[in-house]
């Protein structure tokens, strides 16, 4: 068998930093005779400015080195974390529970295209339960790969009877993450809300330059040498939810605006499934409007 397909038990944690928290949760697994197989931490405790320290640790556990399931580790666990603090947030999860996934697409295929392809190989640890398009294009290529599509159109006089339909069709599937694949909506504030930390959106520029609509249009005129893509959290801020990861390209002076766009899309693929892939193992803790990745 496979090690890397060896059932796990992941745990994240963040809560204000102070001595003491490796042991505890160490020491804890280590008295339910877990074995540990990966173990990441990070402190942004400043001496200068002890309020504002946070602590974040990501544990990896073999299933079969405890004594109880998933669900008894979440119900001892939570004593550990009541006695970290108040204020500690944390999960339990189960790899050999599949982790469900819903994609949002217009008319652009290339991330669509990449993502089904990665599903589809076994590349990315998800089960793709639907696809919703607000246009009918790229109904075809879903079915294709045995994958359910829903048309939501959204007419401009019919905009939030068409959001409601759209968080009716996600929300009965109850997925762990919802891909905004190039989705060329603006989602309201009740959905960003609702979708909080699951609402993912890959942007095509190297955030927080050029925002909004055409960016490479914009990086073209303002004659950068590198474009990037960035993938974040959804949040009712437009593209200024908590970025999970970035890449770029270089570009020169005789590539076009159409040479940026089709470079763009390249890294639009990349990043979008390197950052679907640390959320779904459960590598990227948000805090505030940042994020801690452990790669």
């Amino acid at each position: 068998m496979d090690p890397s397909a060896e059932r796990r038990y992941v745990i994240t944690l963040s809560c204000p930093d102070t001595t003491g928290i490796v042991a505890r949760i160490s020491g804890f697994l280590a008295d339910a005779g877990g074995w540990i197989v990966e173990a990441a931490y990070h402190s942004d405790h400043s001496p200068s400015d002890p309020t504002t320290g946070w602590f974040f640790t990501r544990q990896v556990v073999r299933a079969d080195s405890l004594p109880f399931d998933a669900d008894e580790l979440r119900d001892r666990f939570s004593a550990v974390a009541a006695e970290i603090g108040p204020e500690a947030r944390w999960t339990v999860t189960d790899t050999g529970v599949p982790k469900r996934a819903v994609l949002l697409v217009s008319k652009e295929p290339h991330c669509l295209h990449d993502l089904l392809g990665r599903v589809s190989a076994g590349e990315l640890p998800v089960q793709l339960d639907a696809v919703i398009g607000n246009h009918e294009v790229l109904g075809d290529i879903v079915r294709a790969h045995g994958v359910p599509f829903h048309h939501v159109p959204f007419p401009a006089d019919g905009k939030p009877a068409a959001f409601a339909e759209l968080r009716k069709l996600v929300e009965e599937h109850e997925p762990d993450a919802i891909v905004l694949a190039r989705f060329m909506q603006i989602l309201p504030a009740e959905l960003c809300e609702a979708w909080a930390g699951k609402a993912l959106n890959i942007h095509h520029s190297f955030l927080p330059s050029f925002v909004g609509a055409r960016p490479y249009h914009q990086a073209h005129a303002r004659g950068v040498k590198l474009i990037g893509a960035t993938c974040h959290y959804v949040t009712a801020d437009l593209d200024a939810g908590p970025i999970v990861e970035q890449d770029v390209i270089r570009v020169d002076h005789g590539d076009t605006a159409a040479d940026m766009v089709r470079r763009g899309r390249d890294i639009e693929r990349l990043v979008l499934s390197r950052g679907l892939r640390w959320h779904l193992e459960d590598r990227v803790l948000v805090h505030g409007n940042k994020t801690v990745v452990f790669r």
